[in-house]
């Protein structure tokens, strides 16, 4: 299963859900966000096991979530439509998917015993805010011809690495009250 075009078709659903007066309880945002962690941490360390099923239940309960409140406000038409794009994802068809290039599992210049990854600096994760946290757990890092940031090391360094970025946005969205202005 494509968990991550599933995740991105929810978090569009959610994105545009909102848009239309409908409330997202915390713990429905806490699964997706667990999710993206559970996938990221999948990227990295390749003993899929468990995780797989995680990220499925994840991903059910807020897909759950979503359909159930969306059939109650909004016509048919509307929620098949949504339905629709998450069983595409689910088959690894989605459109927004397709463009996408995969991510090389050989980058020159990491040694074969370390784990990657490739980060894009944004927003509140700015390009120094990155290269700290990578430094912070020890990881050696690289800039990418593209604006990226390339992070290597042990595989337990790159995963503290990702749940340092999840729980600085996590951080912040929990400063950031629902009219979008900052709350401090």
């Amino acid at each position: 299963m494509g968990y991550l075009a599933v995740w991105k078709v929810l978090d569009r659903m959610i994105m545009e859900l909102r848009q239309r007066g409908l409330e997202i309880p915390p713990q429905v945002m806490s699964d997706l966000k667990s999710a993206m962690v559970t996938i990221k941490i999948g990227e990295v360390d390749t003993s899929a096991g468990e995780k797989a099923h995680k990220i499925g239940e994840y991903l059910g309960s807020v897909e759950s979530y979503l359909v159930t409140e969306a059939q109650k406000k909004f016509e048919a038409k509307y929620v098949d439509e949504w339905l629709k794009r998450l069983n595409e994802a689910g088959y690894e068809t989605c459109e927004s998917c397709k463009d996408k290039e995969l991510e090389p599992r050989f980058v020159s210049g990491v040694p074969r015993d370390q784990k990657w990854l490739r980060v894009e600096p944004k927003d509140e994760l700015t390009y120094e805010k990155l290269t700290r946290f990578a430094e912070d757990v020890g990881l050696s890092k690289r800039d990418e011809e593209d604006g990226h940031l390339l992070v290597y090391g042990k595989a337990e360094a790159v995963k503290e690495f990702v749940n340092k970025m999840t729980s600085f946005e996590g951080s912040r969205k929990d400063r950031i009250n629902p009219t979008g202005q900052s709350a401090a």
